[in-house]
């Protein structure tokens, strides 16, 4: 619950806060959730500087989470998540497309349904913690992909973000990001070479 001491908050805001004739207040209850903020850029790993600020963040003291969607190499999984400067949790999927090659992807199907299953455990999580309200800031690096390759379903993101429970943001980074997405997003991002 966010009450201001502002006399002009409580101005522009008439239904947050109501003083009765008798001096009692009666609060109306908000969450308070942050920005959208996407980061766009035409090329993968780009994205450099958000981890940055994601190591730096939690150097600071906030809680942070970084999940990248379609990076591999390490095999972590939401099992073997990495934790730096006490409150970044970095968890990587158990399988990644880009580390075999798109053609050998298609032609293996137990190697596709692993990516798949392992991409799609990494979005359940993320969902449960998008709504714990635990995290001061969320990162789905890489998710506009998961969702072109049709392993997340960009409704379901739209609503997990619509009934997300963060007080910080959720900065969501990809190539390819749909309309809808961009007109939901509080700031956009565009990187360049």
């Amino acid at each position: 619950m966010v009450i201001s001491s502002s006399n002009s908050y409580s101005k522009n805001n008439p239904d947050l806060v109501k003083i009765s004739s008798s001096n009692k207040i009666n609060l109306k209850k908000f969450i308070q959730n942050g920005q959208v903020q996407i980061y766009q850029s035409s090329y993968r790993g780009s994205y450099s500087s958000i981890i940055r600020d994601s190591l730096r963040n939690a150097a600071l003291g906030r809680k942070v989470l970084l999940v990248q969607f379609m990076k591999g190499g390490v095999k972590q999984g939401v099992a073997n998540a990495v934790k730096l400067c006490g409150n970044l949790t970095w968890v990587r999927s158990s399988y990644s497309f880009d580390q075999y090659d798109s053609e050998e992807i298609e032609n293996n199907e137990n190697l596709k349904k692993s990516i798949h299953e392992s991409t799609f455990e990494l979005w359940d999580f993320c969902k449960k913690e998008l709504l714990s309200g635990e995290n001061d800031q969320i990162i789905l690096d890489e998710i506009f992909l998961a969702i072109e390759m049709k392993i997340i379903d960009k409704d379901d993101l739209i609503s997990t973000l619509e009934n997300r429970f963060i007080s910080g943001d959720v900065i969501l980074t990809g190539t390819d990001i749909p309309k809808d997405l961009l007109l939901m997003a509080n700031q956009i991002t565009e990187l360049r070479s």
